[in-house]
């Protein structure tokens, strides 16, 4: 089957532009300079799913004109990915149905700390209305033939999961990566992964690290993503990569097969 996946957010905690800098990444007139925090959409036999709905999940939602939200999956619990979470009662008013929320153990427990009136005892009227579905380390369906397997990445310390759906493959925040979880990677014909930058970073694959994983894999075509101001303009990264390797950049859509 045939599937969608928008880029909604290319940048990394941050965005681009940073607040208060000059730099001449972030006063760039390039549109693909301007990167919200990170996070994809994958529409699906007539339905939208995105992962993470960090703090511009609203603009985000308005800028692709998303009229209809199935479920929201979590890649971790940090601010740059849960921030919107509270978002989603556009969707619960105007679609009439909860939104299908599936996190790890950790992460639920995070954003019930994060959100504790959705899920007090005595609940206030008009929270966001919630199904959660708890995810570990297997396949599981979002919709009929669609199975995302999770693979674990350590985000310096943190367990971080990426997913596979069919032919594509997207990970945001690793370091390193074991072999176990590489050997689901593997056969993507497209991988989207982080680069934050060209040097060495505690949390994040830098360029030369990102593009040896990608080489290791072999996907027919890779994309860039979570990158901040220190990496360099959207047209100057390209500039330096592999012919078949790409930033992504927001608004970018990219036809796969699941």
């Amino acid at each position: 089957m045939k599937g969608v996946c928008t880029i909604l957010g290319s940048g990394t905690s941050q965005g681009i532009p940073v607040i208060a800098c000059e730099c001449h990444v972030c006063i760039s007139q390039d549109e693909k300079d301007d990167r919200t925090r990170s996070s994809i959409m994958l529409h699906l036999n007539g339905e939208n799913h995105v992962i993470d709905s960090g703090p511009d999940f609203r603009l985000q939602m308005l800028r692709e004109k998303v009229k209809t939200l199935k479920s929201i999956i979590f890649t971790h619990e940090h601010k740059d990915h849960v921030a919107g979470l509270d978002d989603v009662r556009a969707f619960n008013f105007k679609e009439k149905r909860n939104m299908n929320v599936y996190a790890s153990t950790r992460v639920q427990e995070a954003l019930r700390r994060e959100y504790q009136y959705i899920f007090a005892e005595n609940t206030y009227p008009g929270i966001p209305r919630l199904n959660l579905t708890t995810i570990g380390s297997q396949a599981f369906q979002i919709e009929q033939n669609a199975q995302l397997i999770p693979i674990e990445v350590m985000h310096h310390k943190l367990p971080v999961l990426g997913f596979r759906l069919g032919e594509l493959t997207y990970i945001t925040d690793a370091k390193t990566i074991s072999e176990k979880e590489r050997s689901k990677v593997k056969g993507s014909k497209i991988l989207i992964v982080n680069a934050l930058r060209k040097e060495s970073h505690l949390s994040h694959f830098n360029l030369e690290e990102a593009l040896a994983f990608i080489k290791e894999i072999g996907p027919d075509k890779a994309y860039l993503t979570h990158i901040s101001h220190l990496f360099d303009c959207d047209e100057a990264i390209n500039e330096q990569l592999p012919a078949n390797v790409f930033t992504a950049f927001d608004g970018l859509q990219i036809e796969f097969t699941y």
